[in-house]
């Protein structure tokens, strides 16, 4: 833990030293900053120390954007991003199209407070199985109020919950 910790604060001043230069050079306020992470983690909840499982701890990750001629400082939004969402929003906020195929949406609706139709649901999938991790593969449906997850190699086990209710995943509603 205190290595994983050693290495966010790396992470924020490099950061740190990003923002200065681009302040240094007069261009923070023109340049969109998008910082997210690849995964969220678990430490020691569930006693569990891991990013591979479907429960909130690991899903959830940092999105933060900062960029004046967009962004109200301090706001906020709730709703569902995926990380399929970054390239999307980076090309539009470059004035670039984005391809027809490519997927996920551009946040910039969200960025600017627009009211918008927005995901309600999305897929997990973690199937890399046997590895030193020793994750069972499993998959499931998380929606802005439930989450449904199937571990699905033989002995086969479920998962539901009501997010509202038990934000913390503590009371299996599946049977």
């Amino acid at each position: 833990v205190k290595d994983y910790y050693a290495t966010l604060v790396a992470v924020d001043e490099n950061v740190g030293k990003v923002l200065k230069a681009l302040d240094e050079t007069g261009k923070l306020d023109e340049t969109a900053v998008i910082y997210s992470s690849d995964n969220g983690f678990f430490h020691g909840e569930w006693g569990l120390y891991d990013k591979r499982l479907m429960h909130e701890p690991s899903i959830k990750v940092p999105l933060l954007v900062r960029y004046p001629p967009l962004v109200k400082p301090g706001s906020t939004d709730g709703r569902m991003v995926t990380n399929v969402d970054v390239a999307p929003t980076m090309l539009e906020l470059a004035g670039v199209p984005i391809p027809a195929h490519m997927q996920g949406r551009s946040l910039k609706p969200l960025l600017t407070g627009r009211p918008v139709q927005w995901r309600k649901d999305w897929l997990y999938e973690y199937f890399e199985y046997p590895d030193a991790h020793r994750v069972k593969p499993h998959r499931g449906v998380r929606s802005e109020r439930y989450k449904l997850i199937h571990w699905f190699t033989e002995p086969q086990e479920w998962e539901f919950y009501d997010l509202q209710k038990d934000p913390g995943e503590l009371h299996n509603l599946y049977s």
